[in-house]
């Protein structure tokens, strides 16, 4: 198995992009695992009725997304994901088409670890480009070997 990006493999300023779209499925899935039935979230109704216009996903839907996204980069690689901050600029909903973009700006050595932390900074927009949430990041990664 090949694995993700090590800690030696990047420099500060490197930038990982990745896109997914969330459908109903997710929004359903995640109302069930986070127990959170909110009406903004499961009441079409009654979501229709708020500032939003309709059924909007959870904020944290949409921080696991962009999450997973580093966790599919440092697959193999990460030792621990230490630290994540999100700040929510827009709703999502179904149908939306989201694209992460990650970004290095900090790397601390460990070298009693033979890894490293890496500070990432996260951008999280929609298909008409508009951010929907920026994050914070702190991992503990491994070097890769040759």
């Amino acid at each position: 198995m090949q694995l993700g990006r090590g800690f030696n493999e990047i420099s500060v300023g490197t930038c990982f992009d990745s896109s997914m779209t969330l459908t109903e499925t997710h929004l359903v899935l995640g109302a069930g695992l986070f127990g959170d039935f909110n009406p903004l979230h499961v009441n079409q109704r009654m979501a229709e009725g708020s500032r939003f216009g309709g059924r909007i996903a959870h904020g944290y839907l949409t921080t696991s997304f962009m999450a997973a996204a580093l966790g599919m980069l440092f697959h193999g690689t990460a030792h621990a994901y230490l630290e994540h901050t999100s700040r929510f600029k827009a709703p999502v909903r179904a149908g939306d088409t989201l694209t992460i973009r990650w970004t290095v700006t900090a790397l601390t050595p460990k070298p009693h670890h033979d890894a490293g932390i890496v500070v990432l900074a996260g951008v999280c927009a929609n298909q008409d480009d508009e951010v929907v949430a920026e994050a914070e990041a702190s991992m503990l990664i491994g070097n890769n070997r040759d």
